[in-house]
């Protein structure tokens, strides 16, 4: 097994990697709504969800893939309500055959965050 790591995106906040590779299968790790350059998270739902997507692509191109790769995808919402928000933002990262997913809404997540996504992606 092989840690991936990029500085385009926060660091893990605990005894975790940002992303895995074993046998052509990454799994990356859930990603938050946090500026890796200053470590706060962003104030809106939506600021959020674009600071997750450019990690998650900053990780999978640190593992030469791309969201083309990406078999399954984990989404983690406290609010519902903006699941029409978060597909608009999500048709800017994924194009068809879109991969398979699901939208959980949570009491609450690390730091308070709004969203978390993690994924796998297989080479």
């Amino acid at each position: 097994m092989k840690s991936i790591f990029t500085q385009k995106a926060p660091a893990a906040i605990g005894p975790y990697s940002q992303a895995t590779l074993k046998n052509g299968m990454l799994f990356i790790s859930g990603q938050l709504g946090i500026n890796p350059e200053t470590g706060e998270l962003a104030k809106s739902f939506e600021e959020q969800a674009e600071l997750v997507f450019s990690h998650l692509k900053n990780i999978l191109a640190q593992a030469d893939m791309t969201f083309k790769n990406v078999v399954k995808v984990s989404v983690f919402v406290k609010d519902m309500g903006k699941f029409p928000i978060l597909n608009e933002i999500y048709k800017k990262y994924f194009t068809e055959p879109y991969s398979a997913r699901e939208v959980i809404e949570v009491r609450d997540l690390p730091k308070s965050g709004d969203v978390e996504i993690s994924l796998i992606a297989m080479q």
